[in-house]
């Protein structure tokens, strides 16, 4: 990878992934696109305005970088995509196929992920296998299935190097949630540093897979600089870290905050999504091809989100006094 160019730039992963790619590769090797502008991103590098769904501009924006890589973020996640199926149709398998055609044009390595959404209620719910049936019952699971087959498609057909990633729920301290079903997790660490207290809208018993964005993000940048000749399941691979439910994750809160409370207001969309989802899934074939080892397990994951968030909050509360 020289000159990456990467869509979705100012969500969850684009965020922290951007920052991490400019501070390896050079910060103006990466240039960082979203359909919207953040000073995270255009502060610390080169950054165009991209409709994912503008096979004109994206293939311009490619050529005028002299891209050789993309990493393709844009995406509408999985309750937003339920509560609006046409939008996120339009948008997630649109765009996807603009940035694989724009890959096979300019013969860019190329990498878009995918989820445990993949998967539905007739996959197997423990230790789901690499391999297995992947029959998912929501519009977000459907668009991931369909991403994978596209990209092993373009890679036989075209020999595109497409390379992707089964993402369980990812937790990090420096973005909001952005309605994925997973984000309950994101949400309680937040609300427990500001009030206390947090009402989950997933039930406890429901178990997914979960993991902390340093891992999520450093997975990316190995599977990408792994030889491209050992990967077999390059679309994708299953990835996840830790596997808990809502007491679980509150039990590591009250570790720092005893005084902790949760209580549940179940969200009948997200929660049967959830439910539709593998309880742990089986990461063997990414450690064997290309020596995928998450560094954070739940108890250190669940630490270091604390006393970020309670140092950034401690910080915003300075800066407010400076001003008044």
């Amino acid at each position: 990878m020289n000159t990456i160019l990467v869509t979705g730039s100012s969500g969850q992963i684009g965020s922290e992934l951007v920052a991490a790619l400019r501070a390896r590769y050079g910060a103006h090797n990466v240039i960082a696109t979203d359909i919207r502008s953040s000073a995270s991103i255009t502060s610390g590098g080169p950054f165009e305005t991209l409709d994912v769904n503008d096979l004109q501009s994206f293939h311009a924006i490619a050529r005028k970088y002299k891209a050789d890589t993309i990493i393709h973020l844009a995406a509408l996640l999985s309750a937003m995509a339920e509560a609006n199926p046409l939008f996120a149709w339009n948008l997630n398998m649109g765009g996807l196929l603009n940035a694989l055609e724009v890959a096979k044009e300019l013969n860019c390595q190329f990498f878009t992920p995918s989820s445990i959404g993949v998967f539905g209620p007739e996959s197997p719910k423990d230790l789901t296998p690499q391999v297995t049936v992947q029959r998912p019952v929501t519009m977000y699971g459907i668009n991931k299935v369909a991403g994978e087959l596209l990209c092993d498609y373009y890679h036989r057909k075209y020999g595109v190097d497409t390379r992707s990633l089964r993402f369980p729920g990812l937790i990090s301290y420096l973005t909001p949630p952005g309605g994925g079903t997973t984000d309950y997790a994101v949400s309680m660490f937040f609300e427990a540093v500001r009030t206390g207290e947090y009402s989950s809208y997933i039930n406890k018993g429901t178990y997914m897979d979960m993991m902390y964005m340093p891992d999520a993000i450093g997975s990316i940048i190995q599977l990408m600089e792994a030889d491209s000749a050992k990967l077999i399941n390059r679309n994708a691979y299953n990835v996840s870290a830790m596997s808990f439910d809502p007491e679980m994750l509150a039990a590591e809160i009250r570790k720092l905050l005893p005084a902790f409370k949760l209580t549940y207001e179940i969200d009948p969309v997200r929660e049967q999504i959830a439910q539709s989802w593998p309880n742990s899934l089986d990461i063997s074939a990414a450690q064997q091809e290309w020596g995928f080892k998450p560094r954070y397990s739940l108890e250190q994951m669940a630490y270091d989100m604390m006393i970020q968030i309670a140092s950034r909050t401690i910080e915003s509360s300075r800066e407010i006094m400076k001003v008044s």
